[in-house]
């Protein structure tokens, strides 16, 4: 009896032996796996890693990555939300003839945009970033993604998609083919734009402004309006572009900022002492903007000692102006006298407005495309018709609301010629 109960019992305590042993092998093997197991979950794991480019030789590029894969991952996070088309660099590269020369449409200290042909036979812009592991840099190529995907206005440039491959950074615009007002104005080959477009460049540009200070919420503040930023399209229409320094905030709050921002010649006087950025920033640099199309002058001409500056010079021919309705003088040569004497008045009143009123009483942009639309009276940009005391010909200094609720003196004229020494280089840079 008792050799069968061994017969029994002991093959029993065995298999229960060995049953205990396989479960907890196979709980310390599942322990060990990682959580996403699915061949879809690992092509998108994947599909965040820089991509090996191949070398010249054949050989893949195995340069270690600038930054690290933490903070790619955590970009590649926060843009994905914005449902923005990701091309690999092999696309662009293939779309621009591999970046070639004859394809560049433009280089500066921000790095070479190229014009390219998707294989759809999109038509589009690609900016390739000048990238040196530089933190500010990356984030500027987030704001940049993540502004531009927010909004939607005939006026502003399409982001049509970005690339992230290991250090490159690039950015994929619709392409906008008749280049920038600063080149139409300024360059080499510039061309004389009549008043009609120049009209239809400031109102589109200002409509585009205002629906980012007034139909964006919260507001988007750009910090780098400018001539060269104002593409324009077949139809010579203005298309905004370049946020990379653009920043939203609730409408309570400004911005303060402990490095330059913006380009010189465009930056309000208010800024070399309080570093803050407002929406009223943008509409002195719009100001800039209309003084260019008037005159045909650069923000900034000349060099060194021998700089001139355009809201400086312009001070007598704009008193001028506004009392007496003479244009003469200040209009851009090659406009001759074909240009209608309402409209002008109008840009006129709008950029004396927008650049030397004190920031808190700029006009809102809403009311600049108003103004220019003819559908806002002069009396409500100015106290009177003739209101040019706030001109400050002849007046060596400006009082500009200071911080702590006082005001403070600035030599408003040194600052317009010799200030932002800071960013004259990389002004200079972006006109290469």
């Amino acid at each position: 009896m008792s050799t069968l109960v061994i017969a029994v019992v002991v093959p029993a305590v065995a298999i229960l032996l060995l049953m205990v042993f396989l479960y907890l092998f196979m709980r310390a093997r599942r322990s060990n796996r990682p959580t996403t197991t699915t061949t879809d979950d690992l092509d998108a794991e994947r599909s965040q890693l820089p991509h090996p480019r191949q070398t010249r030789e054949g050989q893949q590029d195995l340069k270690p990555l600038a930054i690290s894969l933490n903070t790619s991952t955590t970009i590649n996070e926060k843009v994905q939300s914005c449902q923005q088309r990701v091309f690999t660099y092999q696309e662009l590269a293939a779309a621009t003839g591999n970046f070639s020369n004859a394809n560049c449409l433009g280089k500066g200290g921000f790095g070479e945009v190229y014009k390219g042909v998707l294989e759809n036979s999109q038509v589009i812009a690609v900016k390739k970033l000048k990238y040196q592991d530089d933190e500010r840099k990356e984030k500027e190529f987030e704001t940049e993604i993540l502004t531009i995907s927010r909004v939607r206005h005939q006026h502003l440039v399409m982001l049509v998609g970005y690339c992230i491959d290991k250090a490159d950074r690039l950015l994929v615009y619709e392409f906008v083919p008749k280049n920038s007002l600063r080149t139409h104005l300024h360059g080499e080959n510039r061309t004389s734009l009549n008043w009609p477009t120049r009209m239809r460049i400031a109102l589109g540009s200002a409509k585009a402004l205002a629906y980012l200070h007034e139909g964006c919420k919260p507001k988007i503040i750009h910090r780098d309006i400018k001539a060269e930023n104002i593409l324009l399209d077949q139809d010579f229409e203005p298309k905004i572009a370049d946020f990379g320094l653009a920043k939203d905030f609730s409408n309570s709050v400004s911005h303060i900022s402990t490095d330059p921002k913006g380009t010189f010649g465009y930056l309000p006087p208010e800024y070399a002492f309080e570093r803050k950025l407002t929406d009223k920033s943008d509409v002195f640099s719009f100001g800039i903007v209309l003084l260019e199309l008037i005159t045909g002058r650069k923000p900034v001409d000349g060099k060194d000692n021998d700089r001139v500056n355009l809201a400086v010079w312009v001070v007598p021919q704009i008193k001028q102006a506004l009392e007496d309705g003479s244009y003469k003088s200040l209009i851009d040569p090659n406009l001759l006298e074909n240009y209608d004497v309402n409209e002008m008045g109008r840009m006129v009143s709008c950029a004396a407005a927008c650049v030397y009123k004190p920031a808190k009483h700029r006009p809102q942009m809403s009311q600049i495309v108003e103004a220019l639309r003819g559908n806002l009276p002069s009396e409500l940009l100015w106290v009177s018709n003739n209101d040019t005391s706030f001109l400050y010909d002849g007046a060596p200094y400006l009082s500009f609301p200071g911080g702590g609720g006082g005001s403070s003196e600035f030599n408003s004229e040194q600052y317009m010629n010799s200030y932002a020494l800071e960013s004259q280089e990389n002004s200079r840079a972006e006109d290469m």
